[in-house]
């Protein structure tokens, strides 16, 4: 929609991971050499974790672009929580071998059969596992007991395995030690800082061909990156909504009190009634009701506070909400040709 107000070439903020907007901060090439450096080594287990939006998934489809395929026949599996056969079943569907019906033995020997035929082609297998944070310990050792498929001393499986934080924890089992020492190396991958949350959004825009239209006020980037922490997928979120915000306003630049409100806004939608709080983290609706509070016990007035502050940041977002329509409604007429005076204020009398 906003697209060809700014004269994008594509929506520079979508939530699908796209490998052609790969950003290389500082943690995301890190991890991305990790990758390469197994990839080279051609054994083992390479563990990447990093907090949900964190770019993990971006990051795995860079890196299947740039192997090469002459040598490396690589697999990627997404759903994983399945049981142990079960995930042995998915990872024959995903090199394509050919499954329905086999005993645990026998699939085995397919794949096993399958990862000798690729070594005889001078390839070798690479499994992707994504979500690895829902894998079960057993089906954990189903891939450990994978990468003991050798020729001589050549493994004929590798294991690249791509989980949130939590994936860290499970590692630390003792029923992981084997699995550990098979792992030749592991990073995680935190937030953008400041500086980088600047240079991603610009390097997004500029990809769509962004040329200074909007412009941004000095300070717009620190109170983005504030309001998202460095996540890349609450960015992205933000900054389309921030986007769609400034076309339906009709505007050409962006600025910080545009940034706060979409921040309100989306504050309101995901039910987050503690967005504003003082340095002790106590509701700042509490201290500014401190009068009619005062009765209650700390709990209850604290929750009041809470849905106080609630209610006043979805009446925000509900006149928010209602300008942006209102407007968009004058702009679709005027586009086709219609009346764009007057006929949307019959609404405004109910909201108010």
């Amino acid at each position: 929609m906003y697209a060809n107000y700014f004269g994008f070439s594509a929506k520079p903020f979508q939530l699908n991971p796209d490998p052609d907007f790969f950003f290389g901060s500082r943690g995301h090439k890190r991890a991305m050499a990790y990758l390469e450096y197994g990839l080279h080594q051609g054994e083992g287990f390479i563990v990447i974790t990093g907090e949900v939006g964190a770019g993990k998934t971006t990051l795995v489809r860079n890196l299947i672009r740039r192997i090469p395929q002459e040598t490396v026949s690589a697999a990627q599996i997404v759903s994983t929580q399945v049981d142990a056969d079960d995930l042995l079943r998915l990872v024959a569907g995903s090199f394509g071998i050919t499954h329905e019906g086999l005993d645990k033995s026998a699939l085995l020997m397919r794949l096993e059969d399958h990862f000798r035929y690729l070594h005889a082609e001078g390839r070798r297998a690479l499994l992707i596992v994504d979500e690895a944070q829902n894998l079960s310990p057993k089906a954990i050792e189903e891939l450990r007991m994978l990468s003991n498929f050798q020729i001589d001393t050549r493994s004929l499986v590798q294991s690249f395995l791509i989980g949130q934080p939590e994936f860290r924890e499970v590692m630390q089992r003792p029923e992981m030690r084997q699995l550990k020492q098979r792992i030749i190396a592991s990073y995680h991958l935190g937030p953008l800082d400041r500086s980088e949350t600047q240079a991603y959004i610009e390097h997004r825009l500029r990809h769509v061909g962004w040329k200074g239209v909007p412009s941004f006020d000095p300070d717009c980037f620190e109170v983005i990156h504030e309001v998202t922490a460095g996540v890349p997928r609450r960015i992205n979120t933000h900054c389309d909504r921030l986007l769609l915000g400034v076309y339906l306003a009709e505007q050409k630049a962006v600025s910080v009190k545009d940034i706060r409100e979409v921040a309100a806004e989306m504050a309101a939608e995901l039910g987050n009634p503690n967005e504003s709080r003082n340095s002790e983290g106590e509701p700042q609706a509490a201290l500014q009701a401190g009068g009619p509070l005062r009765g209650l016990d700390p709990q209850s007035g604290e929750r009041l506070a809470q849905l106080e502050e609630r209610v006043a940041m979805l009446e925000a977002s509900t006149t928010t909400t209602y300008s942006m329509l209102k407007k968009l409604i004058r702009i679709v007429r005027l586009q086709f040709g219609g009346d764009a005076s007057g006929t949307t204020d019959a609404p405004a009398k109910t909201l108010n």
